[in-house]
Parts: structure tokens; C-alpha cells; sequence
């Protein structure tokens, strides 16, 4: 078994799920658990400056260089990944199955619920035949996202301090705690990092490579109704739910998850609750372009407004905080080499790079704007925040050898 796969199965046995409506930092103290065993390793292996941060759960650890000085300017580089998983679906008692050889067609999951990976709802799985998959008993999410990121890190770092030989300049590793509630850089320490650039390993399938991402806001919407009996409701009653429906019809029909891709923004509301007194609606709104978001929410506002006007009272009150921007911002046209170098760095290791936007967010994208610019690389994972999520072992593997190439290539060349 490879030195990936040993870590990944052993990390992903940890229940380190975030939760979404904790009032806390970590938002549950079980990620401490994952955060204990990884300082714990680095240590032993032989890592300088271990720490972990008792009281948010960060871990911190170098490998220092070990070139020899020729004058030439070798990054400080900064290697990342988030310990947590989803609050989607389950990640305790994660129990992962190693489906050798892939020969194609569905996969059984779980025989006894009968619980099966169906190949035509993920035609992808036919780039799988003749690998190994690591799946989980269909009855929890497998943690790919990212503890298959966590495995790669500590692998690299592994690899780095068996052999001296391999020269390299400063490398910072970090694994952080609640990036799935989108919390994981709030006490990140970036002045005690001391990275020049970093990348999070937290992407998808093998070559994915990612410097743009949504521009992203949060916006919680009330509704104050007026309850009476339903016999006696006539020109007296106001729904809250049915109010929270006509703002709904306000909002372009087509900008919704269901109805984009790539590029093309969204308005989501993600979480309802209420009565005929009074509602909640939690929406969030992306868009790549920050004109195009800016927009959305004006437009947001202007429909809160305009109901208000239309009922005569303040109906409709409205919460909204901007979550994050895109890095594109932070990472083009100053920091490009960033994506040039993890280009040639998956070149180099027979890997296709496939360079697409992000439709979500990433710990990189807020640390970008907090001075580390923080592009994402590939962890071979697929499915994620579900029962049906699944890695490719090889991918792994080539997920190791891509990081490790991108700190030979900075090595070698410095930067540009």
C-alpha cells in the first residue's frame, strides 16, 4: 500500500465533520482529533516549528530548505489543505472499501441497503477502468474532500525529509479546521506563516487547477406577516410564507444552481423557515464578475424595496455580508506564475491541466485577499459532500507527484 493511500485511510476513520450552526471556533472540537494525530506525525517524521493552535485547531509545521545559496530567488511556498468534512452527510464510523482494478459498470456500495454507484448517473467513472478506487459503505461521505488534500501534504512532506538529497527551498504546510461552514482562514495566522504563495490541495478530478472562483455574499431575508384566524382572514392576513414566495418570483427564474454553469452567476435560497407570522429565507448569491455581483445585489435590495413600497410597511427586512471574492483578483496578471509553473509542474508528471472556474469558494480565495495569493490544485476526489463520493488511488499518487514537481520546478528556476 502507498505511503497516500496509508494516511488517506487512516485519516478519513476520523470524524472531523464541521457544523454549520455552531456558535464556536472550531465549530466542533472533534477536527482537534485529526489536528492532534497530523502534529503528532510531523513531529516524527522530522518536521521543524510543529504547532498546533490549541485554541482554533490550525496546524502549522515547516520543512526548511536545504539548498545550497546561488543568488537565485526561491520562493517561500505554502502547501494546504482543510481537516474537516462536510455537515451534508455523515463522517462518522466512515468505513472505506479499496474496489481494485475497476473493471467498469456500477459499483455495490453497500449489498445489505442496497446502496449502488450507478456508472450512468457518472459516465466519469469510465475514465476509472483498470484503477483503484477507494469508495465508501454508502452509508457516509468518504472525506476525499479534503482529507485526500491532507494525505497528499503529508506525503510530500514525508517524501521531502526521507530525502535530502532532493533539494528544495522553504515549504510552510497548514491544515486548517471549518472550511466546509466556511469559517476555515477566520484565525489563520498569515504573518506567522511567512509564505510568499501557497496552494490549497483541495480541488476535484486529476488536472483540475483553479485560480478563479465566485465572488460570494450571504443574505438573510425576514418576512413579517400578520396572523389572524382564516375565517376572518380577508384584507387582514399576510402570509409570510406566502410573501417569502412573491419576492421569490421577483428574482430572474434561469439565475438559480439548476440552471447555470461555468461562468453564469446565481441567486440560491438555500434555507427557509416560518409560519404565517413571519419567515426566513437564507440565500446566497455568486457571480464571477464583481460588476455582475454588484449588481445581483442591488437587484437583491431593490426587490425587498419595491415589496415594501407595494404593501405600505417594512415587510421585508434584509441581512447581506459579502463571503469572499475571486481570487482571479490576487493571482492575475502579478502572481501568474503560479498557474504556469503547477501547468508545467502536471506536464511534467503525464497530467492534462484542466483549468477551469471554481463555482464555490476555497480557503484560497480568502487568503488571497489577505496578502497569500492561493490558487487550488487537484486531490483526485469526485462526489464529494455525499455517499457516493469516491478517489482514484492513482490520482493520488499524481496528486503527490504534481506538488512535489511544482516545489522542484520553483527550486530550479525561482520564480518566472
Amino acid at each position: 500500500m502507498s505511503a497516500v493511500v496509508d494516511k488517506f485511510l487512516r485519516y478519513v476513520k476520523i470524524d472531523t465533520q464541521s457544523d454549520e450552526d455552531s456558535t464556536t471556533f472550531p465549530s466542533t472540537e472533534k477536527q482537534k482529533d485529526l489536528a492532534r494525530l497530523l502534529t503528532r506525525e510531523l513531529k516524527e517524521m522530522g518536521a521543524a516549528d510543529v504547532r498546533m493552535d490549541e485554541t482554533y485547531g490550525y496546524v502549522y509545521a515547516t520543512l526548511p530548505s536545504n539548498r545550497k545559496e546561488d543568488g537565485k530567488k526561491v520562493p517561500v511556498l505554502g502547501f494546504i489543505a482543510h481537516m474537516d468534512t462536510s455537515p451534508a452527510v455523515s463522517g462518522k464510523n466512515v468505513k472505506p472499501r479499496i474496489v481494485e482494478n475497476y473493471e467498469g459498470g456500477d459499483i455495490v456500495l453497500n449489498e445489505e441497503q442496497q446502496i449502488v454507484l450507478p456508472a450512468e448517473e457518472n459516465p466519469e467513472l469510465s475514465d476509472y477502468v483498470g484503477k483503484s478506487l477507494i469508495v465508501t459503505d454508502g452509508t457516509t461521505l468518504l472525506g476525499a474532500d479534503d482529507k485526500a488534500g491532507v494525505a497528499e501534504i503529508m506525503t510530500m512532506a514525508q517524501t521531502l525529509l526521507a530525502h535530502p538529497e532532493i533539494e528544495h527551498g522553504t515549504i510552510r504546510i497548514a491544515f486548517t479546521p471549518d472550511e466546509e461552514v466556511g469559517c476555515g482562514v477566520d484565525h489563520f495566522d498569515v504573518e506567522g506563516f511567512q509564505a510568499d504563495f501557497a496552494y490549497t490541495v483541495d480541488g476535484g478530478a486529476l488536472g483540475e487547477l483553479e485560480y478563479e472562483n465566485f465572488n460570494a455574499a450571504g443574505a438573510r431575508l425576514h418576512v413579517h406577516g400578520y396572523s389572524v384566524h382564516p375565517g376572518s382572514a380577508k384584507n387582514k392576513m399576510r402570509n409570510a410564507i406566502l410573501l417569502a414566495q412573491e419576492f421569490q418570483s421577483l428574482l430572474p427564474v434561469f439565475e438559480n444552481p439548476a440552471s447555470t454553469e461555468m461562468y453564469e452567476g446565481f441567486y440560491h435560497p438555500d434555507r427557509i423557515t416560518g409560519s404565517v407570522e413571519s419567515a426566513q429565507v437564507d440565500y446566497i448569491i455568486r457571480d464571477h464578475s464583481r460588476e455582475l455581483f454588484e449588481k445581483k445585489k442591488t437587484y437583491f435590495r431593490e426587490a425587498a424595496e419595491f415589496l415594501n413600497k407595494k404593501y405600505g410597511k417594512e415587510v421585508f427586512t434584509l441581512e447581506m455580508q459579502d463571503s469572499y471574492y475571486n481570487m482571479k483578483e490576487k493571482i492575475y496578471p502579478e502572481n501568474a506564475h503560479l498557474i504556469d509553473t503547477a501547468v508545467k509542474a502536471m506536464e511534467k508528471a503525464g497530467v492534462t491541466p484542466l483549468i477551469s472556474p471554481i463555482r464555490g469558494g476555497t480557503d484560497g480565495a480568502r487568503l488571497s485577499f489577505m496578502g497569500l495569493p492561493c490558487p487550488n490544485l487537484c486531490t483526485g476526489g469526485m462526489n464529494y459532500h455525499g455517499r457516493y463520493e469516491y478517489v482514484c488511488i492513482e490520482s493520488m499518487e499524481k496528486c503527490v507527484e504534481i506538488v512535489l514537481n511544482i516545489i522542484a520546478l520553483y527550486t530550479e528556476n525561482g520564480i518566472g
